[in-house]
């Protein structure tokens, strides 16, 4: 808008600190249909919001929220007016949180110039780092809509595969679904290359001649088409659930050898040698990336021969766009968690709002074909080595061990038991 001049050159960071210091406003306008309106819930839906937002329809506070990773849902039916609404965001700035919230104890400082970025549940290379600038962005990064619904709502499919030895792989289907019903029906089709493969009624599909997915080098990357359509007894569609998997294996083999133990992955039962580099966020400004800003770099990299690529602990998860690139390309996808080098809280109240984002991101990503291992952090074991292993303080140890051995792979462990969990890197 040419209200400030181009961060980015030369000195121009330093002038723009003021930024982070301000309180941000967003407003839209908008009408509501009649049938919207009629739904029996009618929810705000935001996938994102950095960070610190508390959130108004027509003047009434709905929901407020602390998290830039996790996706809120509000029903806010009761507050939508006939006609013409509007919806404000207003997000605090957070100097004053940092120093407030999750003070229990102050951690060794890595990156963040200032301190105590940590504190907050924000991508965390905006504060600084030894490769970037400090900018403290505040917005809506992702994207915000109103969904209406009534009776119930799927919310997402676990599909499990099994690879027998017989050849063929079978997918178990299990819906997730808002409200817990009984007597709920499965339909599914499965598709490749936009022509029907085959399909049916229940939870469970069987493929005789499965075209497997390989990483990069190893094979071909082929992805079918999974719709599931899922119904109440009564025959009412409750909701559909379309994505693109691959039919593979990939675990992390952790077997006694003749050195102690192996740590290499096996793809379809096939060991292969992980190649590739850490990603770090594509710009200082997440918000608005799209797949053209991603995929060039991604497609260098398999250009490099690399077949693995990190995604690293200090910027963000990623977006559908990244990891279709990924599933398309075979880079498999060692995927931190958003966690880096400085230690964080293990408090009561940090923990409470780490848990729905790690659940929230781990039910994301985990159809994902490219997905080969959920990581803790980026080199906080290695970083804090004298407070954690040389001369351990019990209290600071018990802090980690609550986030990344306890929280963290219980998450995966619950909604994404097929792919590991590895506690950092590096850590052995």
């Amino acid at each position: 808008a040419g209200e400030i001049p181009d961060p980015l050159f030369g000195t121009h960071e330093l002038d723009l600190q003021w930024i982070e210091e301000r309180e941000w406003e967003y407003r839209a306008c908008f009408k509501v249909s009649g049938a919207l309106k009629s739904e029996e819930v009618v929810e705000l839906v935001a996938d994102g919001l950095d960070t610190l937002a508390l959130v108004r329809i027509n003047g009434r506070v709905v929901g407020e929220s602390d998290n830039m990773f996790t996706p809120r849902r509000w029903n806010v039916a009761r507050r939508l007016a006939p006609g013409r609404n509007e919806l404000s965001i207003r997000f605090n700035p957070t100097p004053d949180y940092l120093a407030k919230r999750h003070a229990e104890r102050d951690f060794r400082e890595f990156n963040d110039p200032v301190g105590n970025s940590n504190r907050i549940r924000k991508e965390q290379c905006q504060y600084g780092w030894d490769w970037g600038p400090r900018f403290v962005t505040a917005g809506i990064w992702q994207g915000i809509r109103l969904e209406g619904w009534s009776r119930n709502r799927l919310e997402s499919v676990v599909v499990k595969q099994r690879h027998p030895k017989s050849g063929r792989v079978f997918l178990d289907l299990t819906p997730e679904l808002a409200r817990a019903e009984s007597g709920v029906r499965v339909r599914w089709q499965l598709s490749f290359d936009g022509k029907p493969v085959d399909a049916g009624d229940g939870s469970r599909i069987r493929i005789d001649q499965p075209k497997l997915w390989w990483p990069a080098g190893q094979g071909d990357q082929p992805l079918y088409t999974l719709q599931v359509i899922v119904t109440a007894a009564s025959g009412q569609v409750i909701g559909t659930w379309e994505k693109r998997i691959g039919l593979r294996t990939i675990t992390l083999d952790q077997s006694k050898d003749k050195w102690g133990r192996a740590f290499r992955f096996l793809v379809n039962g096939r060991p292969v040698f992980a190649k590739g580099a850490n990603w770090i966020p594509a710009h200082s400004f997440v918000a608005g990336l799209n797949r053209a800003d991603v995929e060039r770099d991604l497609r260098s990299a398999v250009d490099a021969n690399m077949n693995m690529i990190r995604v690293w602990g200090g910027g963000i998860y990623e977006d559908e766009a990244f990891y279709d690139v990924c599933d398309e390309l075979g880079l498999m996808v060692w995927q931190d968690f958003c966690f880096a080098c400085t230690q964080y809280p293990g408090s009561d109240a940090f923990l409470e709002v780490v848990r729905p984002e790690a659940e929230a991101q781990v039910r994301r990503l985990r159809h994902r074909a490219s997905l080969a291992l959920w990581c803790g952090n980026n080199e906080i074991w290695w970083l804090n080595k004298g407070e954690l292993r040389d001369n351990p303080d019990p209290a600071q140890l018990r802090e980690y061990e609550r986030l990344f051995h306890e929280l963290l792979p219980e998450a995966v462990a619950a909604n994404d038991p097929t792919t590991g969990y590895w506690p950092s890197s590096p850590y052995r």
